[in-house]
């Protein structure tokens, strides 16, 4: 399968692509809020997606993204990280891997084409359900903080 191939050269490159990231992080004025997160925490967590790529996108079920990145909303919310902060945070974080899949040019046959393809449907899906959990997490703080208020 051509699309854990390219899993696979993600995974091996995960220091450098979470160095990059984590640099990325915490100088884009669009993710600010994200400097209030521990630099080892965020290159932890960021290490953690890239060098184990294939467990989420083959053998981590739903409710296991669910678990993490509801975890993950919860804790950015008690740190005050803004809501769009966060969430450019992890869109950041993908085209962090398109854009290094596209600087190492693994794309050179047209089979290749749509092993890549086929890894970007399941990294958005990945993404996707992170970004619905991480919102549910964050959201619930605010909302237990409402009922304590009133």
């Amino acid at each position: 399968m051509l699309a854990l191939r390219l899993v696979r050269l993600i995974e091996s490159h995960a220091d450098r692509l979470s160095q990059g990231l984590t640099h990325r992080l915490e100088n884009d004025p669009h993710c600010a809020d994200m400097r209030k997160v521990p630099r080892q925490e965020l290159a932890a967590r960021s290490h953690e997606i890239y060098r184990n790529l294939s467990d989420w996108l083959l053998y981590k079920t739903e409710h296991d993204i669910e678990h993490v990145y509801t975890e993950i909303g919860i804790r950015r919310a008690r740190q005050q990280v803004a809501f769009s902060h966060l969430l450019y945070a992890i869109t950041a974080t993908k085209e962090h891997l398109w854009i290094f899949l596209q600087d190492e040019g693994v794309v050179t046959k047209p089979v290749e084409l749509f092993a890549e393809m086929e890894l970007f449907r399941l990294l958005d899906q990945f993404f996707d359900k992170a970004l619905f959990y991480l919102a549910a997490g964050y959201e619930s703080v605010h909302v237990r903080e409402e009922v304590a208020v009133a």
